[in-house]
């Protein structure tokens, strides 16, 4: 995984491995490379596993999902969504005690060489030992529902995670909607709208 994530130009600041699934926070520095990283990480594993247990086929069940993240407003509620993974599962009782996930990395210091972190985590503190502090704070309570069905819906449904004004940005650069839409046909009014074509023109 190290070795892809540096190929491939993504950093990454916070993951969960679960026992049917896995969260990754990223930082892509291409728009592709996300994509990247998951094809390569998908073929590799499940050539591993194919080997190793003497199996054919493929592994993983349909593409992964993903919503692009306002950092300023919701980064670190995302790193604590997949950091709190296990906790909601029931599968431990605090992040710590779950070997699989960033969260002792983040929160304790313990040494990771698949993490890098994000500007937004590094401004919790002055130095490491503020960081990890005011970081641990943070999972003395538990995330708002409203904000944990926000953050599933706007990843299965590949929306943007963020402000109106985030989102109507995104919107206008990647020339699509980025937020789920009202249920029913379209009005009339919706349909002329222009969208403004050459959309990432510096």
């Amino acid at each position: 995984m190290g070795r892809l994530l540096g190929e491939e130009g993504c950093a990454l600041h916070a993951y969960c491995l679960m026992t049917n699934h896995v969260h990754f926070l990223l930082t892509p520095q291409e728009a592709e490379s996300c994509g990247r990283l998951f094809k390569r990480l998908g073929v590799l594993h499940t050539q591993y596993m194919n080997r190793r247990y003497g199996r054919t086929g493929t592994l993983w069940e349909g593409r992964y999902r993903s919503c692009l993240v306002q950092s300023e407003h919701y980064l670190i509620a995302c790193q604590r969504y997949i950091e709190l993974n296990p906790v909601r599962a029931g599968i431990v009782t605090r992040p710590g005690v779950y070997a699989w996930s960033s969260y002792r990395a983040n929160a304790e210091g313990i040494r990771d060489f698949l993490i890098t972190p994000h500007r937004v985590y590094e401004c919790l503190g002055r130095d490491d030992c503020e960081r990890q502090y005011e970081y641990r704070k943070l999972f003395g309570s538990h995330l708002d529902s409203d904000l944990l069905r926000e953050i599933r819906a706007t990843t299965n449904g590949g929306y943007a995670l963020g402000t109106e004004t985030f989102q109507r940005d995104v919107a206008r650069r990647v020339g699509r909607r980025v937020v789920r839409g009202m249920p029913g046909r379209p009005s009339p009014a919706s349909l002329t709208k222009d969208v403004e074509p050459d959309l990432f023109r510096s």
